[in-house]
């Protein structure tokens, strides 16, 4: 069971896929149709987001994609997140996700610490910065989803991903230091959210029709 201001969240977003673009809309829906075939199939489904820093954007994409598959009940959904640099899970998006209504709790300390995230109450999602190629992303057969323009210039080839698309977004980096800062950030993390929740909307619809 999703937390009750996730849950919440999630209703509250649901409401506005009309303001997702119809380009937008098409590129969720090409990724929701590899989804569809590998639940009909019985498979596990591995998503991993990926930004060249795996700070901010791919932490956002890999906890709501959790959150959306939750709340649509899609099953067998496993989601990652990875970057061509290891720097650390960014303060101001473990604020913005803490606003949001995340429970958020540091496990490890040092330059680049561990972070368990709790949406649910299952087992939470570890999150810290690391490379695609880290021991605990999936090793193959998983859909690459590029959050970030950079990530995709920078790793123009994951040959283990059974799929690879992008699905960039406005990096909140740019408000660093600014009066708008939290609000940037939580703006992000609510776009992306957004986003996940079309995706498996759109997953658990094709299901439905298709039994």
């Amino acid at each position: 069971m999703l937390l009750n201001d996730i849950d919440e969240k999630c209703r509250v977003l649901a409401q506005l896929f009309n303001e997702i673009s119809q380009g937008r809309k098409q590129i969720l829906e090409k990724i929701a149709g590899e989804i569809q075939i590998k639940v009909r199939e019985n498979k596990d489904i591995n998503l991993m987001y990926v930004c060249t820093h795996n700070a901010r954007r791919s932490h956002f994409g890999q906890i709501w994609s959790a959150v959306a598959a939750a709340y649509y009940k899609v099953p067998n959904v496993k989601t990652f997140s990875g970057g061509v640099e290891v720097t650390s899970f960014h303060p101001s998006a473990i604020k913005a996700l803490e606003s949001i209504g995340f429970q958020i709790n540091k496990i490890s300390d040092g330059e680049n610490p561990f972070y368990e995230v709790y949406y649910n109450d299952a087992a939470p999602l570890l999150c810290f910065s690391k490379e695609v190629t880290h021991e605990v992303n999936a090793q193959d057969e998983f859909i690459a989803i590029m959050v970030c323009g950079e990530a995709e210039q920078n790793c123009p080839f994951i040959p283990s991903a059974s799929m690879r698309i992008s699905t960039t977004y406005e990096d909140p980096k740019k408000y660093d230091d600014t009066p708008v800062e939290l609000f940037e950030y939580v703006k992000s993390s609510l776009l992306i959210g957004l986003e996940c929740l079309y995706l498996y909307s759109f997953i658990n619809k094709g299901l439905s029709n298709f039994s």
